[in-house]
């Protein structure tokens, strides 16, 4: 009963008159259009047939007998398959122009008296096949795309988890804990960390920021890193001790940072992270002695800065990995979002060339029920007559029948207040 791949379009032909179901059978195998063909001799064995396979056209004869109708037909086979086209055959000219044809998905009609033979009936299943297999493709796309986006989604939560369970240390707590350890072996008053990246191919190629004791960035104007203490410190390679701040810039080239200012003494500590990305450790100002005033032992003394040099090697080795644990996720983030939009932004331009439901029917079609229309001598011409249906077709497939009846109720009333207005005229 079928030809074709299982990936092949499928064509169901109904109709109840056995002879011209085999002939259009026999039409199709022999145009070779590598698609699958299924039959049917009335509407049940035709829902038997949608219950099984995906009907991508539906060759359907206007009248079935035994009480069938084409259009109720193809109402069910819409339920199994919405986005089903069929071509209506038909016997009788004026019944290829209703409306509920139209809203249902009838492309094309060819009358069985007239010009129905192999050539018009293969012209008619190619031009829908056309039309048929690249709306099918993108459909097929658009799923596997969402598929696509479902297992991403997926794995966002798992991206998550594993960020949780290999950053234990976030980066204010790692600051924190440097300084507060460094704070209390060293009775240093405050600190500041100043972190300084450089990337040639940025704009700003240098960024440079500061974070207090407690890991929180400080919100602060900062001078340029090259003439900063910390970029003193860091071309230095190693802890340095500073006193008398006010007096080392003002002798030199180097300016104070505004944390700098007013303090008394400072060491300072680099930390190599990473290639482009430095940082220094600032501590500033022993405590006091007893009396409240400043001796020799309230400066930074040389223990102090071997612990700072020990610290700062332990440090860099910390913040390198939180830094670069940090780094990872980000770039499997910044992977997942951009799998995400692409997969958006596939399903738009897919969404964007599918055809649907509102869309008007071929040109030949509304050409075919023009004629019709005009050969019925209407008051009305027929331009203006298609619009009106088609308003009222896309009114329906938007809003269903409700909106329909709606519009019925909202005509026959504008048509009684007519009469009655022209009733009045003539009296």
């Amino acid at each position: 009963m079928s030809t074709g791949s299982e990936s092949a379009e499928t064509i169901l032909i109904v109709e109840d008159e056995e002879p011209v179901r085999r002939t259009f059978r026999e039409w199709l195998d022999s145009a070779k259009l590598d698609c699958r063909i299924l039959t049917a001799a009335d509407a049940e064995s035709a829902l038997v047939q949608a219950n099984q396979h995906a009907i991508d056209l539906a060759i359907l004869d206007w009248n079935l007998g035994a009480g069938n109708d084409g259009l109720q037909l193809l109402e069910d086979l819409t339920l199994f398959h919405p986005d089903v086209t069929a071509i209506m055959i038909t016997g009788f000219a004026h019944q290829a122009t209703p409306l509920q044809a139209m809203r249902m998905g009838v492309r094309d009609y060819l009358d069985k008296n007239q010009d129905l033979n192999r050539t018009t009936f293969l012209m008619a299943v190619k031009r829908q096949l056309d039309r048929i297999r690249p709306a099918r493709r993108s459909r097929q796309l658009h799923r596997e795309l969402m598929a696509f986006r479902s297992a991403v989604e997926k794995v966002v939560p798992l991206v998550q988890a594993a960020a949780a369970l290999h950053d234990p240390v976030p980066l204010p707590a790692a600051v924190n804990n440097l300084f507060r350890f460094l704070l209390r072996t060293t009775g240093a008053h405050d600190g500041v960390l100043l972190v300084r990246s450089y990337d040639a191919t940025r704009q700003p190629a240098e960024i440079c920021r500061a974070y207090d004791t407690n890991g929180q960035r400080l919100d602060v104007p900062l001078v340029p890193f090259a003439r900063s203490l910390a970029g003193s410190a860091l071309s230095m390679q190693k802890p340095e001790r500073m006193e008398r701040l006010e007096e080392i810039a003002d002798a030199g080239n180097l300016e104070l940072q505004p944390f700098e200012r007013g303090r008394r003494s400072l060491l300072a500590a680099p930390l190599n992270i990473a290639p482009g990305l430095q940082a220094v450790l600032e501590l500033f100002d022993k405590q006091l002695n007893p009396q409240g005033l400043a001796s020799d032992e309230s400066s930074f003394t040389e223990a102090d800065r071997q612990l700072a040099a020990a610290v700062a090697d332990f440090g860099t080795e910390m913040l390198r990995q939180a830094l670069a644990e940090r780094q990872m996720h980000r770039i499997l983030f910044d992977a997942l979002e951009a799998a995400l939009s692409a997969s958006d932004s596939m399903a738009q331009s897919l969404d964007g060339t599918a055809s649907r439901p509102e869309d008007p029917p071929p040109a030949a079609v509304l050409q075919r029920l023009r004629e019709g229309l005009d050969e019925g001598h209407q008051a009305v011409d027929a331009d203006a007559t298609l619009r009106l249906a088609e308003a009222i077709r896309v009114l329906a497939v938007r809003h269903g029948a409700s909106a329909v009846h709606h519009c019925i109720q909202l005509v026959e009333s504008l048509r009684r207040l007519l009469d009655e207005l022209t009733g009045e005229m003539r009296s």
